[in-house]
């Protein structure tokens, strides 16, 4: 009976260590609308190309932070450079996120 006592206390020892307790946060995606209506154009366009270690705005290279402070409204086009790593993207979406009259596209 001993040792069965000492493999549940060592599986829960290694559960308890193995696991993770900070809450993962979601960033909401969605597809382009359906339907016959066309389109209605942005007031403004960004072009945001975005790399490892660079964020250009329209030709300028600025800091995520200070991009997030640039952009308000209108529709931002985001291109990866070959480097741009997966949590890249995240931080930029997420500094964006929760805008009204903001659209994000990523270009492929």
């Amino acid at each position: 009976m001993t040792p069965l006592i000492d493999v549940i206390f060592l599986l829960l020892l290694f559960f308890m260590l193995s696991s993770t307790f900070s809450r993962f946060s979601e960033i909401e995606l969605s597809s382009a609308p359906t339907g016959g209506t066309a389109p209605v154009a942005p007031s403004e366009r960004f072009f945001v190309q975005i790399g490892a270690t660079r964020v250009v705005l329209n030709g300028r290279s600025l800091t995520l932070d200070d991009l997030a402070d640039q952009v308000q409204s209108g529709q931002v086009l985001v291109s990866l450079d070959p480097d741009t790593s997966a949590q890249r993207l995240v931080d930029l979406l997420v500094r964006l996120r929760g805008r009204d009259g903001l659209t994000v596209k990523v270009l492929e």
